[in-house]
């Protein structure tokens, strides 16, 4: 058993965090508070080809796998730049894995070089209003019309949907009631977004300004059945793909997050003079960032773990889930300490930790929430009854 990073892995961490060195705390803290898009940092991650890690060279991409990523998108929100950084790159990641999948060649020819090069911008749309984690129970309709499919219906927290060309939509092609399965019947597509037929509203949230969040509203909204991934109805199963690759990426994100929140607070713990002494010599500072040190490498180590069983072919339903249940919990934890540490500038925005806490809870809320994790690892590691 060897924890060592390969010297490509070495050198992935050493190149993204040279990039990383050129957007601080002033062009984040900036992003944040105007809600920018950061296109001068996504051009870079893209003129560096990071944004086709994994995808096959013979696209352009590196033919890396998630391990690779893992370290790659670690290093990204290990900095000033946290989940907005990570977002504005984060489905480049894992989000064309279907494509790669389950398209055909002339798709993959078509779709993948401008996605790796930064010329296209793809936003994913799943989450509907009345389905959320359901995604069974989605409505947004894709009716065949000879060629093309229409489609209307609305998605719920699109990201990048004001930046986005593309997007990796799932519909219904198939009502639920006629299928034999709640899943089958739905089908993927990776279509243009047609402002014409499309109202994109953002959503005003919490954290992570920059990277935009949306309802989008389709309205018949035509699409070649060529833009349609694999076979009809058989998209979500396609879309699964992906899944345990998201979980794994968003558990080192939240890593990342708790990292840099922690390093900050020991710095400030080592330099704070009160009473005549650092707060950083009292154990009441000390244990809990102590804590989440030991929380954030176990963690890692559980990604790590995660990451090696994908990679090498083998089931990882529950080990992806616990990773990315764990990440959470200890970027959470770790971000909530650090503003503790700083103490009443912890809530001050120019010492930068009360964004990094903003940020890091999407992470716990999203891509699914820590309570469906431990059930899904309940019913798939415990074997106890399916409790959804």
């Amino acid at each position: 058993m060897d924890f060592a990073l390969t010297p490509l892995q070495e050198e992935i961490r050493t190149n993204v965090r040279a990039i990383m060195s050129d957007f601080g705390d002033d062009y984040w803290l900036d992003r944040d508070r105007t809600g920018d898009f950061p296109v001068e940092f996504t051009q870079a991650m893209a003129d560096g080809g990071w944004l086709g890690i994994t995808m096959p060279e013979k696209y352009g991409g590196a033919g890396l796998g998630v391990t690779d990523a893992a370290i790659l998108m670690h290093t990204v929100a290990k900095s000033p730049g946290a989940m907005s950084a990570a977002s504005a790159m984060h489905i480049n990641i894992f989000g064309p894995q279907p494509i790669v999948a389950f398209g055909n060649d002339e798709q993959r020819e078509r779709f993948l070089p401008p996605l790796i090069k930064g010329e296209t911008r793809v936003c994913f749309g799943v989450t509907e209003p009345t389905a959320g984690l359901d995604t069974s129970s989605i409505q947004t309709r894709a009716t065949r019309d000879g060629d093309d499919y229409i489609i209307s219906g609305q998605k719920m927290w699109t990201s990048t949907a004001q930046e986005a060309d593309k997007i990796l939509l799932l519909a219904r092609t198939t009502p639920r009631d006629e299928c034999e399965r709640p899943f089958d019947g739905i089908s993927l597509f990776y279509a243009d977004l047609d402002r014409d037929h499309v109202q994109i509203n953002e959503i005003e949230k919490m954290g992570r300004h920059a990277v935009d969040s949306n309802e989008v509203f389709f309205d018949d909204m035509r699409v070649s059945a060529a833009d349609r991934i694999g076979e009809e109805g058989k998209g979500f199963q396609y879309l699964l793909h992906s899944l345990n690759p998201e979980r794994i990426l968003v558990a080192v994100e939240a890593i990342g997050i708790g990292q840099e929140a922690l390093d900050r607070a020991a710095n400030y713990a080592r330099e704070r003079v009160v009473f005549g002494r650092p707060i950083g010599q009292n154990q009441a500072i000390q244990h809990p960032l102590a804590e989440s040190w030991a929380e954030l490498n176990a963690a890692w180590l559980s990604a790590m773990h995660a990451a090696y069983l994908f990679d090498s072919g083998q089931p990882c339903g529950p080990e992806a889930n616990a990773a990315k249940y764990l990440g959470a919990e200890a970027g959470k934890r770790s971000c909530e300490r650090a503003i503790m540490t700083h103490g009443g500038l912890g809530y001050a925005k120019e010492l930068h930790v009360e964004r990094l806490f903003r940020e890091v809870l999407i992470n716990w809320i999203a891509p699914v929430t820590p309570h469906l994790m431990l059930s899904h690892i309940a019913e798939k590691a415990l074997g106890l009854p399916k409790s959804y």
